[in-house]
């Protein structure tokens, strides 16, 4: 298929863009294969590139000849183009819509981009199984890498390479991944080196109604246990949740079968309930209408920072369970790719320090959320505004993103990153020039051959002058345990996210930048003022030693 086909007018003159705290600018508006670009002759004034992935859903209307436009996005913009003519109108309105809805994603726009950029680091090579394996090797021989899974045979939303327990041999996990929901055996997602403790995670067992039991898994389970210990089974569903899969063939672990793991159950929604949330929380923060109460109850009627303590609470129960109680846990919900994540990922940034610093977080982004099977290309299919709502469309990623944000803002100099670093991740979630998000697991990607076809985006930020956007002038490296308040009052709605296009992110951009400048200035300053008190007290020992005869 040609894009051109698509395009059934690629320009138009004289349209007129509207944008909040900006004044209207007048310009070409050109239509590409994957963009949507409008120029202008002014001087000093910026273009406009939208990528028609980046489109959630467009709006038309008209007042005698002139059409307009408005084009609603993923990242919650929302834009006027007013359009002299409405055949005009209508063609750009009709291209638009074919071409932020493409089937195929080998047509989507990683695939045709080619960086401007030189190429310092290849991505797809920065965050391999083995590299972080050898993390763990050092401390501790309990595990090994296992390559039961190279074809993608045993567990289609599993990487090739898996963390295990040694004396566990591959043709165990087999019988083991047949007993879990999607092949998804329990593997290794993180060991605290304090205390030899693990965290593991996996799809829940398919025990059914009559009560199936597996010998492999108990025996898997059991071998991430040190003599005399106990662990927990966190649920992340209700119990009443749990009871209904057995139904369907699904259900949950039972203690006499395990009686060395307690479970627990820790509610946290998914799927429409969450796109529901999602939905209302971006109604309200757009409405510029109503009074202090009206906005407080539809925060509220929302329900989104409630869904924010649910998930942080969780992961300070599983990070308490491995710190504090010394215990082992499994973490699962239904599937294991979405609210499992989210818990097991948010643990180890309250455990681990490494996962504060910006090429430790990259690395739990690859290792929990894309190797892991998150079905990012299901759930960021569509955003807050779209219409044709798809069951498997849900803000999972985007709430881990919030509640990181949350911790970031309670403790504000432990991690390395600022806030432009997770706004940037979630916008190349949902639409980018790169191919790191593509897809719903690692076969698909690699079916895809994205590797050799696209742009990893970690290419791109771990250049230093990109990096420099993204680090945290307060960061002090902080080796402890960080534990977050989940009270409500500790709780806030992410401005960054949710009201930036609601207020002048220009002019805040500016003052953050700004303040970034005079902190290091402020350092370079006291980097010489040390300097000179070195040079001041060498001189001062030299007096003395002279002076002594």
């Amino acid at each position: 298929m040609e894009f051109a086909e698509l395009i059934k007018t690629p320009r138009v003159d004289n349209v007129v863009l509207h944008r909040p705290f900006y004044p209207a600018v007048e310009g070409t508006l050109c239509l590409t294969g994957h963009h949507l670009i409008l120029s202008s002759r002014q001087d000093n004034t910026e273009e406009l590139w939208l990528l028609h992935s980046n489109i959630d859903a467009i709006d038309k209307r008209f007042v005698g000849p002139l059409g307009t436009i408005i084009i609603k996005c993923k990242d919650f913009r929302i834009i006027q183009l007013d359009i002299p003519g409405m055949e005009e109108c209508l063609n750009i309105a009709s291209s638009i819509e074919a071409l932020s809805t493409l089937d195929s994603i080998t047509l989507m726009y990683p695939f045709f981009y080619r960086p401007m950029f030189e190429v310092i680091e290849d991505g797809w090579h920065s965050f391999l199984p083995e590299q972080e394996f050898e993390l763990y090797s050092s401390a501790t021989s309990e595990w090994r890498l296992s390559y039961v899974n190279k074809e993608f045979a045993v567990c289609p939303s599993y990487p090739p390479i898996v963390i295990v327990p040694k004396y566990i041999d591959d043709e165990a996990l087999r019988k083991v991944a047949m007993f879990r929901h999607g092949g998804r055996f329990p593997v290794l997602s993180y060991y605290h080196k304090k205390n030899g403790m693990v965290i593991m995670r996996s799809g829940q067992p398919l025990t059914g109604t009559n009560g199936r039991r597996c010998k492999e898994d108990e025996k898997l389970i059991n071998a991430t246990l040190r003599p005399g210990k106990r662990g927990y089974i966190i649920d992340t569903r209700s119990l009443n949740v749990a009871q209904q899969a057995r139904a369907k063939g699904g259900g949950f672990e039972q203690e006499a079968h395990y009686p060395q793991w307690r479970r627990i159950h820790k509610s946290i929604e998914r799927y429409h309930i969450l796109q529901e949330s999602l939905i209302k929380l971006v109604e309200a923060c757009n409405d510029q209408t109503h009074n202090m109460d009206r906005w407080l109850g539809r925060l509220e009627a929302s329900n989104w920072l409630t869904h924010i303590k649910e998930i942080l609470t969780t992961a300070c129960l599983a990070a308490q369970c491995i710190d504090r109680e010394g215990a082992s846990i499994l973490i699962h919900g239904t599937e294991g790719t979405d609210s499992t994540l989210q818990v097991t990922s948010l643990a180890q940034i309250i455990l681990e320090p490494r996962s504060r610093t910006i090429r430790g977080f990259e690395a739990l982004i690859e290792r929990e959320w894309l190797q892991a099977g998150h079905p990012f290309q299901q759930r960021c299919a569509q955003s807050a505004y779209c219409n044709s709502k798809q069951k498997w469309e849900s803000p999972v990623f985007l709430l881990f993103l919030d509640c990181v944000w949350q911790i970031l803002r309670q403790f504000p100099c432990s991690f390395e990153f600022n806030e432009n670093f997770l706004i940037m991740l979630f916008e190349h979630a949902y639409a980018s020039q790169f191919g790191t998000f593509l897809g719903n697991n690692e076969s698909e990607r690699c079916k895809l051959k994205l590797q050799q076809k696209t742009m990893s985006l970690w290419s791109w930020v771990n250049r230093p002058s990109e990096l420099r956007k993204f680090t945290n002038p307060l960061f002090e490296a902080n080796n402890l345990v960080i534990w977050p308040s989940v009270a409500p009052q500790s709780l806030q709605l992410w401005e960054g996210i949710f009201l930036r296009w609601n207020r002048s992110s220009k002019y805040l951009d500016e003052a953050y930048e700004e303040m970034v400048n005079i902190i290091e200035y402020n350092k370079e300053l006291q980097a010489k003022v040390n300097v000179l008190r070195r040079q001041l007290a060498e001189l001062e020992t030299e007096d003395g030693t002279q002076e002594s005869p």
